[in-house]
């Protein structure tokens, strides 16, 4: 993996930097689950947020002065974009709009309950993806082992239910995972 890793530092830093120019955003991917979690598991090569399209030109323009440019990549639009610093830092942003009624009308589809979570990141409260919606994110599609360990941490910490057929692929992921271990190759998983 080319780049740095989002560090608690980092994200913390981010997110108070946007906190204190009045710009909302929840924290999603592995740093929403790490915040549910109330601690870290794993690093994390990016910063995943969501943020209303009302805040979008001024999170650009603040990251942007902060030495942000945008990396595009094949999926990248102006709802769903990555910005990266020099040090090879990314914060990979999801825009989204509500109307009055909380549907969607614009970028990626939060459902308006989603984003109702609270967590905590170094003992900081942090908005994020709400448990049952980060563990229907997760579940949502085929995992990939830390999708897989996700979902499991966060079964075991809200009492979610692991989908039928989630099993054979935990044990399938946990199997790979093991070979990966004894082959001396880093055992952390970076997301």
């Amino acid at each position: 993996m080319k780049g740095e890793t989002m560090t608690v530092s980092d994200v913390l830093w981010i997110i108070n930097r946007l906190k204190a120019n009045g710009i909302s955003a929840w924290i999603d991917g592995g740093w929403g689950v790490d915040a549910l979690l109330e601690e870290q598991t794993r690093e994390h090569a990016d910063l995943d947020i969501a943020v209303h399209r009302k805040d979008n030109a001024k999170l650009r323009e603040l990251l942007t002065a902060d030495g942000y440019t945008e990396a595009r990549r094949d999926d990248s639009s102006e709802y769903m974009y990555v910005l990266k610093n020099e040090a090879g830092q990314q914060i990979d942003v999801h825009v989204f709009e509500h109307d009055e009624n909380g549907g969607n009308v614009y970028g990626i589809e939060y459902p308006f309950t989603s984003l109702t979570g609270k967590g905590k990141i170094d003992g900081q409260t942090v908005n994020c993806i709400s448990p049952e919606w980060m563990f229907r994110f997760k579940t949502g599609y085929k995992p990939k082992v830390k999708d897989i360990q996700d979902a499991r941490a966060l079964a075991a910490k809200f009492g979610f239910e692991l989908p039928e057929g989630y099993s054979n692929e935990v044990a399938e992921a946990e199997e790979k995972l093991s070979f990966i271990i004894e082959k001396d190759l880093p055992s952390k998983i970076i997301d």
